[in-house]
This record gives C-alpha cells, sequence and structure tokens, in this order.
C-alpha cells in the first residue's frame, strides 16, 4: 500500500520537471515534448488503474482508458513534429483525442456519484442542465472565433469540435455536483476538467491569431488536468449518500436557455452558428422526456397513495382513509353529519360452510349495495372484516332515514355461485355533536343494535 501511495508522486514530478525544462529550454525538443510529455500522461493512467479507492470498475476502466488513448494521441503529435511519418496518420492524432471524450462522459459522473443515486431521472437533469450550459458557452465562447479560421476544413472541424466538447464536459460535471457538498475528490475533478477545458480554449484562440507554437508552455495545460483528474481518483467520494435532486430552477433555466436561442437562431439566421442547434435542440427534446416520466412518476405517486388507502377486495376506501375524513369531521364546527358503523350479521357461518371465495364475493356485493343507497357525499369504508364505516352529511332526520334505507338493502337474498344467500347487518348510529369520540362511541351503538337484535340503533341526543 504504501509503494503504491510512493507512485502518486511520479505524475506531478515528471510534470514538475517537464515544466522546468520547457522554460529552461528556448525550442521544441524531442526528450521534453515527446518522451517525457508522453510519459507523464500514460503515469496519469497508471495512477488510476492503481488507484485503491476507486472501486467501481467501469470508472476505472473509462478513465484509464480515455486517458491512454489522449496520451497515445498525443504522442503521435509530437513524433508528426520531429519525425518523419506517413501520409495517413496525418488526422488520427485528432481522432483518437476525439475518443477520450465517450469515455470521460462515462467515467466522470459515475466518479461523482454513487451508483444508487445514478438513476435515470438524475442521468435526464444533469444532461439537460449540461447541454443547457454547453448552447449558451457555446454561441458566446467559440461564435466570435468562427470568423478567424483560415485553415482547411478537417482542422477547423476539429478545432471547434474539441471545445464544444469540453463544454459539454464541464458543463455535465458542474450540473452533477451543483446541489453537493465539494470534497477532495469533487474539487479535483472540477480542476481536472476546468484545465483540460481551459487548455483548449486557449489552443483555439491562439490558432485562430496564428500564434500558437509547438513545444511551448501552454502545452502543458492538458497535462495539469490530467494529473488532477487522476488524484482525484485517490480520495474517497464519501459523501455521496446524500439524495439531492437537481432544482427546479436550475432545470428550467437551462430549457429557457435552449429555447432563447433557437429563438435567436430562427430570428437572426447567420447569427449563431449553425451547430448550436444540436445541443439546443436536444436540451429540449430531452426536456419533453423528463416531463413526460415527471407526470407519470406523478401518476404512480397518486395511484399508490389512492392504493394505499383503498381496500384491495371491494374497491372501497380502507380504514386509513376513514379515519383520516373522521379526524376531519371531528374538528368541524356547526357541520351536520352522522357516523354510521355495520357490522354484517351471519357472514362468520357462511363464510365457513360456502368458503372464503363466496364470503369474498358476498362482501363485494354487500358493498355495492350500500354504496348505492348512499346519498352524494358521502364516505363508506370497509373497516376489515365483514364490518363497514359510513360517514353521513345532512341532519338527523335524513341520515337515520339513510341508515335504515342502508339495512332495507339487504331484506332480499344475494345470488352467489348458484346459492342464494341472505346476510342482515347491524348499524350503530352517532350523530356529530361535537362532543368527540365518536368511532367509541359508533361502535358502542352497534353493539347494542347487535345485542338486541333491532337492526339500527341511534345513540340518544344529548342535552
Amino acid at each position: 500500500m504504501a509503494s503504491k501511495k510512493g507512485l502518486r508522486v511520479i505524475a506531478p514530478g515528471l510534470l514538475i520537471l517537464h515544466i522546468f525544462l520547457r522554460v529552461l529550454l528556448s525550442s521544441s525538443n524531442v526528450f521534453v515534448d515527446l518522451y517525457l510529455y508522453s510519459a507523464i500522461g500514460f503515469a496519469c493512467m497508471g495512477l488510476v488503474l492503481l488507484s485503491p479507492t476507486l472501486t467501481d470498475r467501469i470508472t476505472k476502466t473509462s478513465l484509464a482508458l480515455a486517458i491512454g488513448i489522449w496520451s497515445t494521441g498525443s504522442a503521435l503529435s509530437a513524433c508528426q513534429e520531429f519525425y518523419s511519418m506517413p501520409t495517413f496518420t496525418s488526422n488520427l492524432p485528432n481522432s483518437l483525442y476525439l475518443l477520450l471524450y465517450p469515455c470521460l462522459f462515462v467515467a466522470i459522473p459515475r466518479s461523482l456519484v454513487t451508483l444508487v443515486r445514478f438513476g435515470v431521472v438524475e442521468v435526464l437533469d444533469s444532461t439537460i442542465v449540461g447541454l443547457g450550459l454547453t448552447s449558451l458557452g457555446t454561441a458566446f465562447l467559440i461564435r466570435p472565433a468562427l470568423p478567424h479560421f483560415s485553415g482547411n476544413f478537417t482542422d477547423t472541424f476539429f478545432a471547434i469540435l474539441f471545445p464544444v466538447a469540453d463544454l459539454v464536459l464541464l458543463a455535465l460535471t458542474l450540473s452533477f455536483i451543483i446541489t453537493k457538498k465539494l470534497s477532495a475528490r469533487r474539487v479535483l475533478i472540477i480542476l481536472g476538467v476546468s484545465v483540460f477545458s481551459a487548455s483548449d480554449f486557449i489552443f483555439l484562440w491562439l490558432t485562430v491569431n496564428h500564434h500558437y507554437v509547438f513545444g511551448t508552455i501552454t502545452d502543458d495545460g492538458w497535462l495539469i488536468g490530467l494529473v488532477f483528474l487522476s488524484e482525484a481518483m485517490w480520495h474517497r467520494g464519501n459523501e455521496d449518500q446524500e439524495r439531492d435532486s437537481m432544482h427546479p430552477v436550475t432545470i428550467a433555466l437551462s430549457v429557457l436557455m435552449s429555447a432563447t436561442l433557437l429563438g435567436i437562431t430562427s430570428l437572426h439566421p447567420g447569427y449563431l452558428p449553425d451547430f448550436i442547434l444540436i445541443p439546443t435542440l436536444t436540451t429540449l427534446i430531452l426536456a419533453f422526456i423528463r416531463m413526460t416520466i415527471a407526470l407519470r412518476q406523478a401518476r404512480a405517486i397518486g395511484e399508490e397513495r389512492t392504493l394505499a388507502r383503498t381496500d384491495e377486495l371491494t374497491g372501497l376506501p380502507n380504514r386509513r382513509r376513514f379515519i383520516s375524513e373522521l379526524n376531519g369531521l371531528s374538528k368541524s364546527d356547526g357541520v351536520e353529519s352522522a357516523l354510521l358503523l355495520l357490522d354484517l350479521d351471519g357472514f362468520k357461518p357462511i363464510n365457513d360452510k360456502h368458503g372464503h371465495e363466496v364470503g369474498d364475493l358476498l362482501l363485494r356485493e354487500v358493498s355495492h349495495r350500500f354504496s348505492r343507497a348512499l346519498p352524494h357525499g358521502s364516505l363508506i369504508a370497509r373497516l376489515g372484516g365483514d364490518e363497514f364505516g359510513i360517514i353521513l352529511r345532512g341532519d338527523r332526520h335524513s341520515t337515520f332515514e339513510t341508515a335504515l334505507a342502508l339495512r332495507a338493502t339487504l331484506s332480499y337474498p344475494f345470488s352467489i355461485a348458484e346459492n342464494q344467500i341472505s346476510v342482515g347487518v347491524s348499524i350503530g348510529y352517532v350523530g356529530n355533536d361535537g362532543n368527540g369520540d365518536l368511532l367509541k362511541r359508533a361502535d358502542s351503538a352497534m353493539y347494542h343494535a347487535k345485542r338486541e337484535g333491532i337492526g339500527v340503533w341511534a345513540e340518544p341526543l344529548r342535552v
């Protein structure tokens, strides 16, 4: 373990040596700008592979591959400066540089958040914010450089593509940590991506102004960024238990920026580069997808809440929903209402004789008859077993008449599974007089009705 930690100083040490020699030397040098420069890149790749704190294989492989690909492209580019290379290799370094970004797009987000947190919604939110920031950066940072390009199409294409990809990477990185606490790993990743991206922008600026010279101190910016990234992987991301999601305002601003840029492009053709349509349209499309997912999630949450408050057998509200409504009724003043508790008479012998399947069908049929007999605005719930609860709105006379009507609904038998089944009901009636304990009083009234065999028993009025 100690030997591994000792290897951490190799890449920074070689980088310091390279900067010292670069300042000391007045021109490019094959040892400094090819062999030493390439060695630093491959040392960073080795540091990532040897990291004991980076346990996610996909992250480790992707980041090491990204650094290795970039270092190979850099070595080929330097070889073209010092040696005669075949013609077909002229665009090979740029192609390798380009392959860096897909690997980083996989590695960086996974190194910033845990896999538990790394869900589809989080990816969409971060991508929307990232592309929105990319659109803005492309419009205001790259647009001024476009009129100054005088090279061939391939050179111009790559010179513009790399800063755009850097903007996407930088924006994506920021979007994943915008609601998180800073840590050593996150700070180093931000520094690494920022310095690497800044180096591409410096290269772009020097190129369009014809000031870029191979083998100068500005080339060390890319290495500094890679050293930061490789060092970041040696720090634990132990803060990843946070559950904060992307703030809706941030997402809304990203969508608004993209829509605004799209409007500018439509009203003033040619004012912004045409390729800005790619991130802006992608942002808007992803925003619509995100909205669809949000609507489905809201519907699913609503359905879950409904199911949590619904009796599975009868489809009526369950005890939880009933108690919630009853608590609200007890706190209401000046609202005439009544509480009824109903318990079926003779249900257990029927259940024992015909089986639970017939018993379940009987409960469904009973609930249908009860529901049809209730006036609008009433609430009926199955409280469990063969017990039901009903909240009625209205004066004492009308609500008591409803209680009698409920009993009458069971005066004729049910036809279930070729059997004629009769069942009775005992009903306890309590008016909402503001004295509280409605459920306890209704339960007492219901048992009084069952003992007396009188069907409906109403608690006497309290004066």
